[in-house]
């Protein structure tokens, strides 16, 4: 069997057993460790799997991972998400569609303390979509403010994702992090132009909130302080370079447990809660890692990646657009994949193409 049929036959392996539900991270381990078994031989696969899993997650760079999970988890308790968008809500939430505004706000103040979009969506949904309801909104708006809004976690620093596409390309964290924030702002920018396009066009879909008088806007404003306090202290910290991306997670940990105290929130049940969400959350993202930590040696063998990496790059087709091309895989991919499983799956084949084009990988991992 020749190392291109090899590789093709693990990708519709790979297709089978995610279309019959298996776990992604467990589905890359069998694929690659049967691969490595074809193209080499069954004493390295097996070696593979007695190593690969405690060396590559006994790695002090992805300590980050569980630390800023834990710094979200924290401050999901702590009531950081509900008073983020009752600050939003305070300023914005008196236009037409001001409620579905704030909501998309409030997410991304949120997504820059936890990093993911999972727990940015269900934070907000939480808090906003009552309010949206009590004022009639429409469903479509109300949860699609919530969705969108949910997505900014992916982009806005200390993005999860953006984390384990640094460890996937060897990238540096940091520097993913500064070119994130802008895109993330502008996106969040764009969200809410979008939100109040939609309220004027059809004024039903978005009736104006109570409007709160201005004395009460800064004294909620006052209440949101500690969020915006920790995002500064952690995100300007990794930029001004007084802390390394780990440290600025640690510190961020710290901070939000000790709001969580001072605030009288945190009590023991949720203080045992949010440990336990942060050991499921960094599980979950570790098993995907090892699991494409098998599949990436199988791909090598294989060869696919460097020769669809030359053959594209001799093509007389110009680079951006053969990048439109891959965004639009990446959308059509989207439609039936996970996030964190299409990045893992598809970046390893990807990333070559990408720098025979001359693209930067840090502007890739934005885009």
């Amino acid at each position: 069997m020749t190392p291109t049929l090899a590789g093709i036959l693990g990708f519709v392996a790979l297709f089978v057993l995610l279309a019959v539900r298996m776990p992604i991270g467990l589905a890359m381990m069998v694929v690659g460790a049967g691969g490595i078994a074809v193209l080499n031989s069954t004493t390295a696969a097996l070696n593979n799997l007695g190593s690969f899993a405690f060396s590559y997650s006994a790695v002090f760079t992805l300590s980050v991972i569980p630390l800023f999970v834990l710094m979200g988890s924290f401050a999901s308790v702590s009531g950081m998400g509900a008073d983020m968008y009752r600050t939003a809500y305070s300023w914005v939430g008196h236009k037409r569609g001001g409620l579905a505004a704030a909501t998309i706000i409030a997410c991304a103040g949120f997504a820059a303390l936890s990093g993911s979009s999972i727990a940015a969506a269900a934070t907000m949904g939480k808090v906003s979509l009552p309010e949206m309801e009590r004022y009639k909104y429409s469903p479509r708006l109300a949860t699609g403010s919530i969705a969108a809004g949910g997505t900014l976690g992916i982009l806005i620093p200390p993005s999860t994702v953006l984390i384990v596409y640094a460890l996937l390309t060897e990238q540096s964290v940091g520097r993913l992090f500064l070119a994130g924030f802008l895109p993330g702002v502008l996106l969040t920018l764009l969200f809410v132009a979008t939100v109040f396009i939609v309220a004027i066009m059809n004024p039903n879909a978005g009736p104006p909130g109570e409007k709160v008088p201005l004395k009460e806007r800064f004294k909620v404003l006052m209440n949101s302080g500690a969020l915006i306090f920790v995002v500064l202290i952690v995100i300007g910290g990794i930029y001004a370079g007084v802390f390394t991306v780990t440290e600025a997670a640690a510190v961020g940990a710290g901070l939000t447990f000790l709001h969580a105290l001072w605030t009288r929130r945190l009590t023991v049940a949720k203080f045992f809660a949010a440990l336990l969400d942060t050991v499921k959350t960094t599980a979950m993202v570790f098993f995907i890692l090892i699991g494409a930590h098998f599949f990436a040696p199988f791909l090598a063998l294989t060869r696919i990646p460097v020769n669809l990496a030359g053959a594209i790059g001799d093509l007389a087709i110009p680079a951006f657009a053969i990048l439109m091309v891959i965004i639009i895989v990446y959308i059509l991919l989207g439609t039936f994949m996970e996030g964190f499983a299409m990045m893992v799956l598809t970046v390893p084949i990807v990333l070559p193409i990408i720098t025979t084009l001359g693209y930067d990988p840090i502007w890739f991992g934005i885009i």
